[in-house]
Order: C-alpha cells, then sequence, then structure tokens
C-alpha cells in the first residue's frame, strides 16, 4: 500500500484554503500542473473525489474535508518534530542518557546537575545508576550519552575515555573508636569491616591497598552503596574505605575522617562515543569538566 506524501496533503490543505489551484499553486510556489497532479494522485490513492468546482470556487467535498482535517494535524505534528529536532542540533534543548554509580550521583552529579538546570533548562537528564563495565557497555550499543567510569579502563572501540577527577580515599570509623593520625593496612585489618562488594572498582583498589601490607581481611558485610555504608560507620558497625569528594559535606558527627598511608586515590573518567557530539551532550560535558579535580 503506497503511503500519503505530506507535500500532498500539503497542497489539499493550501487549495481548501484558498478556493483556488491557481492561488494555491502561487503560495506553495509550485507549477499548476504539479498542484493538479499532487490532486490526481491523491484521490487515486483515496479512490474517492476530495474537491469539487461550484461558480469557480473549489470546496473539498465530505471526504475531503475529513482529510483536510487529519492533514493539517499530521502537518503541524511534521512541522512541530521538525522544530524539536532543529532546538536539538542547536543545543537549545534535548534528551541526555548519562550512566554513573551511587557514589557519583550522590555526591557530584547533583553540582553538574544545579548548573545545568540554570544554563540549559531544557535539556532533559536521564541517569542510570550502573557499574562501570555497565556503562561502557551501553555506551557502545548507544543507549547511553556520557558515562562516569572507574580508572583505568581498557581501550573500547568507538568510545572516548578521558581522565576526570582524583579523589582520596580515606578511612571512615566510629568516632568513639581510638584510632592513629594516619591509617596503615596493618591498623585497619584488624578492625572489623565494612567494604564495598567485589563487583565494584573501589573493592579491587581496597583489596590491593591491604595486599601491600601483606593483609587480605574479610569484611563484616559488603556493600554497593556508600551512604549505607556511612550510616553503619555512624552506628558503630565497623570501618570503611571510601572516596571523599572535595566540596562534599563532612561525614556527621559519629564518624572520623583520616587520611591513608599510604595514600590511595579513586580515579574517574568521562566516557562517550567518539566521533560527532550532539550539542546537548556537549553541554552536559562542558560542564562534567568544571568539576574535574586535579
Amino acid at each position: 500500500m503506497r503511503e500519503i506524501s505530506l507535500d500532498r496533503l500539503r497542497t489539499l490543505v493550501a487549495i481548501a484554503d484558498r478556493g483556488s489551484f491557481a492561488d494555491a499553486a502561487r503560495a506553495l510556489h509550485l507549477a499548476p500542473p504539479t498542484v493538479s497532479l499532487h490532486i490526481a494522485e491523491l484521490e487515486d490513492r483515496i479512490g474517492a473525489p476530495l474537491l469539487s468546482r461550484k461558480r469557480g470556487h473549489v470546496r473539498p467535498s465530505a471526504i475531503g474535508e475529513l482529510l483536510v482535517e487529519r492533514a493539517r494535524r499530521l502537518l503541524a505534528d511534521a512541522e512541530q518534530a521538525l522544530d524539536d529536532v532543529h532546538r536539538q542540533v542547536q543545543g537549545l534543548a534535548g534528551r541526555v542518557r548519562l550512566g554513573a554509580s551511587t557514589g557519583a550521583i550522590a555526591h557530584l552529579l547533583p553540582q553538574a546537575l544545579d548548573v545545568l538546570r540554570q544554563q540549559h533548562p531544557a535539556i532533559d537528564i536521564q541517569i542510570a545508576v550502573l557499574t562501570s563495565h555497565e556503562t561502557l557497555s551501553r555506551l557502545a550499543d548507544g543507549t547511553l550519552d556520557v558515562g562516569l567510569v572507574a580508572l583505568p579502563q581498557s581501550p573500547v572501540a568507538g568510545l572516548t575515555i578521558k581522565p576526570w577527577r582524583r579523589d582520596p580515599v580515606m578511612a571512615f570509623m566510629p568516632a568513639h573508636w581510638p584510632c592513629p593520625a594516619r591509617i596503615t593496612p596493618e591498623w585497619l585489618a584488624a578492625q572489623p569491616l565494612i567494604l564495598n562488594d567485589t563487583t565494584t572498582r573501589l573493592s579491587r583498589l581496597t583489596a590491593e591497598w591491604f595486599a601491600t601490607g601483606g593483609h587480605h581481611p574479610a569484611p563484616r558485610i559488603q556493600l554497593n552503596y556508600n551512604d549505607a555504608i556511612k550510616s553503619l560507620v555512624a552506628a558503630g558497625y565497623g570501618a570503611a574505605l571510601l572516596p571523599h569528594e572535595a566540596n562534599t559535606p563532612l561525614p556527621d558527627r559519629r564518624i572520623v575522617m583520616r587520611a591513608l598511608r599510604p595514600a590511595l586515590w579513586r580515579r574517574l573518567g568521562v566516557a562517550h562515543r567518539a566521533g560527532y557530539i550532539e550539542l546537548s551532550t556537549q553541554h552536559v560535558l562542558d560542564v562534567l569538566w568544571d568539576l574535574r579535580s586535579g
């Protein structure tokens, strides 16, 4: 079954509005035979007359009136769709799909979202809570536009991964614990521990840090939600190793933070597809880049 062209529908609406083939041709910048051909093709497709001529004036038939009514909606929808796409091409609006871990979403993204709300209020940011592996997979298959991932990462064909932030990993402990000024693997391995689960990059980093002192402690519990870990630390359940982002609030008074010896850093990168970048996505990347740290 042949589709109906929007150009043919536009011609029909122009004739209905102006009551004349000649006036419609002038309004559409078409030759009169082209206008006649458009109507002939539409009538052939519909299988019924769409226009009637009375006293030199052209009017839609009953079937023509129905088609004109529907054509106006279709043409308006098409115009709106083109306008929406054009605004996205210009970076004035659009949708950007972003993947990140719970830690980044809780402590880093709110700053970026606040700036984007002020500077680009028509950009819709859709956030998915994902591991770094999931983020890179979805970027590669086109279902994400931007990702915040733990570093290092192996190169992925078609993706660009750039270093973004480096934040210190700190020891978070119940405030009532007596503890040294700097925390070593030897001291912390002897304490009850609350650690990230083994699916996370932070789990591997902390395991390597303990291993520098020859320790492989078994935690009391493993979680993949840093705020829940901090709540357990505040309750006195154990100590944790977590990144501390600059400008984020300090934990509550039931928690103390101590630097590690040797120092440990959590590194994050920004990932996106290589090649053409939509302006709305570029706006998000620019704001994220302003949040980078040394």
